[in-house]
C-alpha cells in the first residue's frame, strides 16, 4: 500500500502529458530562445514537387534581406565582396548569399561589375545561383542593360531579371527561363532615401495591378553615409511559385548594386 501511495506521488510531480501535447495543468514552463538568433529549418517537401533547397521560399509572404557590414570596407575606403543574410519574418536565417567576384572589377568597375553570388542554405549546400555580367548602368542608354540569370538549383535557369529602358524611373522585368516578361517591377523618380525607405513596387505585365514590393529600409543617417550595409524586404503573396521568389532575391541584389552600392572612397 505504501509502495502504490509512493508511485501516485511520483506521478502527480511529473507533468501529465506526451511530448508534443498541450500541458493542462500550465504546470511546465519553457522559456524560448530568442528567434532571431535561430535557423529556420522547414518541414519535409512532397518529393519532386519543389527545386532542391526552395522549399525554404514556399509560405513566405517576406524575406528580408541584411547584408553584412564590412569593416575592411570601412576603414581602407576599399569595395569588397557583398555578403548577405536571407532572413524570414522571424529574423530566423534560411539562407546566405556572398559574392564571388576579383578585385580589379570590384575597384575599376565599381557597382557595374561582373560577379556570381551564391547562395547556401543552413548547411552549406547551395542552392541558388546568380549570375551578373558586364553591363551599362545608365537611363541614357537603352542598349545593353543590366540582367541577371538566376539559376535553382546551380547549373539550373529557372529564369532572369533584366532591366528595362525607361527615361524616368527604374524599370525591370522578372522572365522565366524562356525569357519571357512574368512581372514588372517599377522603382520611384528617385532612389535616394535619405530619410526614409525606398520602395520598388511589384506588379503584373501590364503594371495595372500591384502584387509586392521590394523596400529598401532606412538604417539610419550614420549606416547610410559610412557603411555600405544595406537593409532590404521583399513583401510578396506567400502562394507566389518558389522560382519568382528566387528571382526576386536576385532583383534585390540587383537594386542594391544599381542603387544603394557605396564606400567611402566614393564620398
Amino acid at each position: 500500500m505504501a509502495s502504490k501511495d509512493a508511485q501516485n506521488q511520483r506521478s502527480r510531480s511529473l507533468p501529465a502529458f506526451l511530448p508534443g501535447a498541450p500541458d493542462p495543468d500550465h504546470s511546465l514552463c519553457i522559456s524560448p530562445s530568442r528567434p532571431e538568433n535561430q535557423v529556420w529549418q522547414p518541414g519535409l517537401p512532397l518529393p519532386g514537387s519543389l527545386p532542391p533547397g526552395l522549399e525554404y521560399l514556399s509560405q513566405l509572404d517576406l524575406i528580408i534581406i541584411h547584408q553584412q557590414v564590412e569593416l575592411l570596407g570601412m576603414i581602407l575606403g576599399t569595395e569588397t565582396s557583398n555578403k548577405y543574410e536571407i532572413k524570414n519574418s522571424l529574423g530566423q536565417r534560411i539562407y546566405f548569399a556572398v559574392e564571388e567576384s576579383i578585385c580589379f572589377n570590384r575597384t575599376f568597375c565599381s557597382t557595374m561589375r561582373s560577379c556570381t553570388l551564391r547562395i547556401t542554405d543552413n548547411s552549406g549546400r547551395e542552392v541558388i545561383t546568380v549570375n551578373r555580367p558586364l553591363r551599362c548602368n545608365s537611363c541614357w542608354c537603352p542598349c545593353y542593360l543590366q540582367e541577371l540569370e538566376i539559376q535553382a538549383p546551380p547549373g539550373t535557369i529557372v529564369g532572369y531579371v533584366a532591366q528595362k529602358w525607361d527615361p524616368f524611373v527604374p524599370k525591370f522585368a522578372i522572365q522565366n527561363a524562356n525569357k519571357e516578361d512574368i512581372l514588372k517591377i517599377v522603382g520611384p523618380c528617385t532612389t535616394c532615401g535619405c530619410f526614409g525607405d525606398v520602395d520598388f513596387e511589384v506588379k503584373t505585365i501590364n503594371e495595372k495591378l500591384t502584387i509586392g514590393k521590394i523596400s529598401k529600409y532606412w538604417s539610419g543617417f550614420v549606416n547610410d553615409v559610412f557603411t555600405n550595409a544595406d537593409n532590404f524586404g521583399i513583401h510578396i503573396p506567400a502562394d507566389l511559385d518558389v522560382t519568382v521568389k528566387a528571382a526576386l532575391i536576385g532583383a534585390c541584389f540587383l537594386l542594391d548594386f544599381m542603387f544603394f552600392e557605396h564606400s567611402l572612397a566614393g564620398l
